[in-house]
């Protein structure tokens, strides 16, 4: 899930989510890690076939006016009800290969993806945005 999409492609900062229930892969890659920054603090993934909830806060990173960071992106997350984000500071765009980065932009969409991989369809409902500010 992109908190905020920046472009094609995988541009833009990441919430993993996918399936974790018995499925080996990377700390910083697993469902409520931020991609390639920050594992979850637990693994509260339920079985296949079952839905799963996030509840998300996403605070944006902010720029200064001559595109420098001000502040940074920060992500508390909740997976099935577990804390597994904490008000975490995104070090930059969750980039698949390469160090993050920060790049100035005013307002991006969320978007959600899938990998096209041999799982069950993925689907989404319940789906509720509300700006905090």
């Amino acid at each position: 899930m992109f908190l905020a999409s920046l472009g094609p492609g995988d541009a833009g900062y990441e919430l993993q989510v996918l399936d974790s229930y018995n499925n080996v892969t990377y700390v910083n890659g697993q469902a409520g890690s931020i991609y390639k920054q920050s594992p979850p603090l637990a693994n509260p993934n339920r079985k296949p076939g079952e839905w799963q909830t996030y509840d998300v806060v996403w605070t944006a990173p902010r720029f200064k006016s001559d595109g420098s960071l001000d502040t940074p992106a920060y992500v508390t997350a909740f997976f099935n009800g577990v804390l597994v984000q904490d008000h975490f500071a995104l070090k930059g765009q969750t980039l698949y290969i390469g160090q993050p980065f920060y790049k100035a932009y005013d307002r991006a969409p969320i978007k959600l993806q899938a990998h096209g991989d041999k799982s069950e369809p993925i689907s989404f409902r319940n789906i509720w945005v509300r700006p905090l500010d």
